[in-house]
C-alpha cells in the first residue's frame, strides 16, 4: 500500500490563511507587519527564493521591504545597511538570503541581526533559546517540518526518529524540536558508516542531507513517516528530494513530495515569524 502523501503545499496555505486574518487584526490596531529582504549579487536560485517571499508577503499583507545589491559590496556596507534595518521600526524582520558572494563573511552578518528581527532563527541567541527550551524565533525549515507532523497528526512521542542532516539551520534544530515533543532522536549524517541500519529503525526519519536520493527504499521501516528537507537539482533538470520518492513509498505510511513538502512550509514559518516579531516589538506576549 502506497503511503499518503503530507501535503505541504496545502498545510502552507492553511498558515497563510490564518496569518492573514491575523495580520489584518494586527492592521486594525495599528501595527502593520514588515519583512526586509537583502539579496546581494545575482544567484538565479536566491532571486527565485526571494520572489516567493515577496509574493508570499503580499498575499498576507506583510509589508516587504527589498534591498537587492550588487555583489561589489563590502563587508562594511553591508554592516551598516543591517545595523539601519535594526533601527527601523517599520522593519519587523530581517532576511539576508544565502549564500552571500564570496568574500563576504556571512557569520558576522547573520551575527549582526538584532535577534528581535531574526525571523530566520539562524542567529546564536535564537539557537541558544532552542537548545535551553526557551520561547524564540525556530529556524522555518524544521519548524515547518514539525507543522507538517502536527497537521497529519504523527506525533512524535515515544517514538525513535532519525533526522540525517546535521546542520545548524536545520538537522541540529530538527533534532531538539523533534526532543521538545518526547521523540528518541539519532542524528546522522553522510559519513554515518551504517546509516541503513540507523534509518531501518527511524519511525520518523527526517532527511536534510542535500544529495539526491541518497535515502534508498530499502532504508525505510515499514509504516514510517518520511520528511524530505532534501532538494536538488539534476542533470536532466529535475527536482528531487534526498529521498528516493518512488521506492520509499511502497514502505512508508506518510512521505512529504519534492516539490511541494518542504519548500511551501519553509516560506509559510518565514511569515509565522514575522508576524510574531511584529506582535513582540507591539509587546504582545510571545507566543509559538
Amino acid at each position: 500500500m502506497a503511503a499518503e502523501l503530507i501535503d505541504g503545499k496545502k498545510v502552507a496555505a492553511d498558515i497563510r490563511a490564518k496569518l492573514a486574518t491575523e495580520v489584518a487584526e494586527l492592521k486594525a490596531k495599528g501595527i502593520a507587519p514588515g519583512l526586509a529582504v537583502v539579496l546581494v549579487g545575482e544567484n538565479p536560485a536566491s532571486q527565485k527564493y526571494v520572489s516567493s517571499k515577496e509574493k508570499a508577503c503580499g498575499e498576507i499583507g506583510i509589508a516587504s521591504f527589498a534591498h537587492k545589491i550588487p555583489a561589489t559590496i563590502t563587508q562594511a556596507e553591508l554592516r551598516t545597511l543591517i545595523d539601519q534595518l535594526n533601527g527601523d521600526p517599520k522593519v519587523n524582520g530581517i532576511l539576508v538570503q544565502l549564500p552571500l558572494p564570496k568574500g563576504l563573511d556571512e557569520k558576522e552578518i547573520m551575527n549582526r541581526i538584532s535577534p528581535a528581527k531574526d525571523v530566520d532563527g539562524f542567529g546564536p541567541d535564537a539557537l541558544g533559546k532552542l537548545v535551553l527550551d526557551e520561547p524564540g524565533f525556530i529556524a522555518c525549515t524544521p519548524h515547518g517540518a514539525m507543522k507538517m507532523l502536527e497537521a497529519y497528526q504523527i506525533d512524535p512521542k515515544g517514538k525513535h526518529a532519525v533526522v540525517v542532516g546535521r546542520s545548524v539551520i536545520v538537522g541540529k534544530p530538527l533534532a531538539l524540536l523533534l526532543l521538545r515533543k518526547h521523540a528518541t532522536v539519532t542524528i546522522a549524517h553522510s559519513r554515518t558508516t551504517n546509516l541503513k541500519e540507523v534509518c531501518l529503525k527511524a519511525d520518523i526519519l527526517c532527511a536534510a542531507v542535500g544529495k539526491a536520493k541518497m535515502i534508498t527504499g530499502d532504508m525505510i521501516k515499514e509504516g514510517a513517516a518520511v520528511i524530505d528537507i532534501g532538494i536538488n537539482v539534476t542533470a536532466e533538470g529535475k527536482i528531487v528530494g534526498d529521498v528516493d520518492f518512488d521506492a520509499a513509498k511502497e514502505r512508508a505510511a506518510y512521505i512529504t513530495p519534492v516539490p511541494g513538502g518542504a519548500g511551501p512550509m519553509t516560506i509559510a514559518m518565514l511569515m509565522y515569524n514575522t508576524v510574531l516579531a511584529a506582535k513582540m516589538q507591539a509587546g504582545i506576549p510571545f507566543t509559538v
